[in-house]
């Protein structure tokens, strides 16, 4: 946030209040991912920012919790559009989960206060709750099933996929969930310490990935070079 007061923000024209909305949203959304600590966000200083009496807000959002959660969701159909876009070329079932999960990692990279906004915790209970995150299910059940469709597509998998049950698809799920939880304590440990003399990031995705496929290295490394890195 800058250290001084937003300017006075002129009024919108009559019938354009969905600006403000947006500046709002622009403005929180700066503030979650900028903010030692986002947890500590108040409807007055985003009011502040964009320039606004605090009780401008009220029409467009009912309290700071909706105005949050409005941020979160955003963040996460970017995120979600950003994989769905990287494997959208992708021949095959491993080139497919390569490309999102190195688009998953990237933009975390690039993006870091945006994924601290999505994944860093510390948000109260009471202002972000749990079901606030329900978007990202989509993100998770995107690796789920890719992760999966990759697995399913070696020969000494495909009689397993082909009988699994309830209990396989529950597996499949915990596969999905654990390779998830690997691909963000890369980003996050990459994004607090970024100054340490970090292997390539490519090389990284490519390991994580082999472990959970069982896939080579150098098969991994190769889809990871030519998918699409996200901008």
């Amino acid at each position: 946030m800058s250290s001084k007061k937003a300017a006075t923000r002129r009024r919108n024209p009559r019938g354009q209040g969905q600006i403000l909305k947006a500046e709002l949203v622009e403005a929180a959304a700066r503030l979650l991912a900028t903010l030692e600590r986002p947890e500590t966000l108040t409807l007055r200083q985003v009011a502040r920012e964009v320039g606004v009496a605090p009780a401008s807000i009220y029409g467009h959002f009912p309290d700071l919790g909706a105005l949050v959660q409005h941020v979160l969701r955003l963040r996460y159909d970017e995120l979600a559009a950003v994989m769905r876009t990287a494997a959208d070329g992708a021949e095959g079932p491993l080139a497919d989960l390569v490309a999102r999960c190195a688009a998953y990692v990237h933009w975390g990279v690039d993006h870091p206060g945006q994924y601290r906004t999505l994944f860093g915790g510390g948000m109260p209970a009471e202002l972000v709750p749990t079901n606030a995150h329900g978007a990202g299910e989509e993100l998770l059940g995107s690796v789920v099933a890719s992760l999966a469709d990759a697995r399913q597509d070696q020969p000494e998998h495909q009689d397993r996929y082909e009988h699994r049950d309830r209990r396989g698809l529950e597996q499949d799920w915990q596969a999905g969930l654990l390779l998830w939880t690997a691909l963000h304590g890369l980003v996050a440990l990459y994004n607090a310490h970024g100054n340490m003399p970090w292997p390539d990031l490519t090389d990284l995705i490519a390991q994580t990935l082999a472990l959970h496929t069982g896939r080579p290295v150098d098969e991994i490394v190769e889809l990871a070079q030519t998918a699409d890195r996200p901008t």
